[in-house]
């Protein structure tokens, strides 16, 4: 019993140490943690302790070992959603709308939770705010101290107006939304940058604008401080369009074809991460590189990369009769995206500034590969063990 003392205390040591580290850490809650928030993780750590919400139970192991807090709830039940009140400073919201509707109910939701107690906090910032005639009966009777009353009432944040009060109280949570650069609906080709007005031409594309405007709206009311982040099309060594055009699906002839943007998951994840750090609140960002490439171009040089038969062209009316209409609709936009508030506010360099410096490194990594397996070979010929 004695003996086994000294290794209890030790475990609870332990124990406290890791809740003492986690406690000081910042915290981070990532809703949606897919592909590209489990990148933002692996920046993040160790320097916050990170939350995820997750909708599947048989995600958490993955998430444990990722050094991630997991918290089960859905976005469409916002009973599940209260754990999240109050929990962390900064939220990356990268969790797409529902399937159905033009609003984005998933927003509302999420910005109902974190707002749950946006409430007390109002009173009691109404209840240390300096009265206006208490301000004017000192300035006349110079009998007290109106530096220290002044001081009181700068520390609430709040000025003595009861339209401004709401507005000058500034919410601590941080929120980061990943949007898409769908809300443009077709440009034509043309340059665009963050001010172009939406026209959104779908229903998914008008849910993320519903989703935006609630954003802004709360930023505005100081419920958040939201920044938005327009997303393309995010491309990664696992989400390249190998599987289309092993199958042979065909592009448009370059006179139909429309202009694409892209994103490297990493330098998707690096933005977000610095959005924390840089980003204005309601202010909008494009999530792009530096390419300027048609959808044809782009699958022609993923398959010169691997080596693959370039996909067919057909024109826009054979695409309407041979093409499923999801991949369609992303051949009826056209636009190319400026990026000058990513390098100029966020200060990002990315580490793909186009596609083709990352098929270049690509290739790169699998010749050095192949090389190597060679050389294992000769050294190794088959049938034969090392001693």
């Amino acid at each position: 019993m004695h003996c086994a003392m000294p290794a209890v205390l030790d475990c609870y040591n332990a124990c406290t140490m890791k809740a003492t580290r986690n406690f000081r850490r910042p915290r981070v809650l990532i809703v949606g943690c897919g592909d590209v928030g489990m990148r933002c993780v692996s920046l993040l750590q160790p320097r916050a302790h990170v939350f995820a919400l997750t909708s599947h139970a048989g995600r958490i192991a993955e998430l444990r070992a990722a050094g991630v807090t997991p918290l089960v709830g859905d976005l469409d039940v916002r009973g599940s959603l209260k754990r999240l009140a109050g929990l962390a400073p900064t939220v990356v919201h990268l969790a797409p709308p529902q399937k159905t509707g033009d609003d984005d109910r998933r927003t509302r939701a999420l910005l109902a939770t974190l707002g749950t107690r946006r409430g007390k906090a109002l009173r009691a910032a109404r209840s240390t705010m300096v009265p206006v005639r208490r301000l004017r009966r000192g300035l006349r009777r110079k009998s007290c101290n109106i530096s220290a009353l002044w001081a009181q009432s700068e520390a609430s944040d709040i000025v003595p107006d009861g339209v401004r009060r709401t507005a000058r109280v500034r919410s601590r949570t941080r929120l980061v939304y990943a949007s898409t650069t769908g809300v443009y609906g077709d440009c034509g080709g043309a340059w665009i940058d963050e001010t172009r007005t939406p026209r959104p031409a779908n229903a998914r594309a008008k849910r993320r604008v519903s989703a935006e405007r609630e954003l802004r709206r709360a930023t505005a009311c100081g419920a958040v401080r939201a920044s938005i982040a327009r997303i393309p099309g995010i491309y990664a060594g696992k989400r390249l369009p190998l599987a289309r055009l092993e199958k042979g699906t065909p592009a448009l002839a370059d006179a139909d074809d429309v202009y694409t943007n892209h994103i490297h998951a990493d330098d998707l994840a690096m933005i977000f991460v610095r959005m924390i750090m840089r980003g204005r609140p309601a202010r909008i960002v494009h999530a792009s590189d530096d390419s300027s490439l048609k959808m044809g171009e782009y699958f022609d040089e993923v398959a010169d990369a691997f080596g693959l038969v370039r996909a067919p062209r057909i024109t826009r009316e054979q695409a309407e009769q041979e093409i499923e209409p999801t991949l369609l609709s992303l051949m009826r936009e056209s636009r190319r995206l400026v990026n000058r508030r990513l390098k100029e506010e966020l200060r990002v360099r990315l580490c793909y500034p186009s596609v083709a410096d990352f098929l270049r490194d690509t290739r790169d990594e699998r010749n050095q590969s192949s090389k190597c397996n060679e050389a294992a070979a000769k050294e190794n010929p088959a049938g034969t063990r090392p001693a």
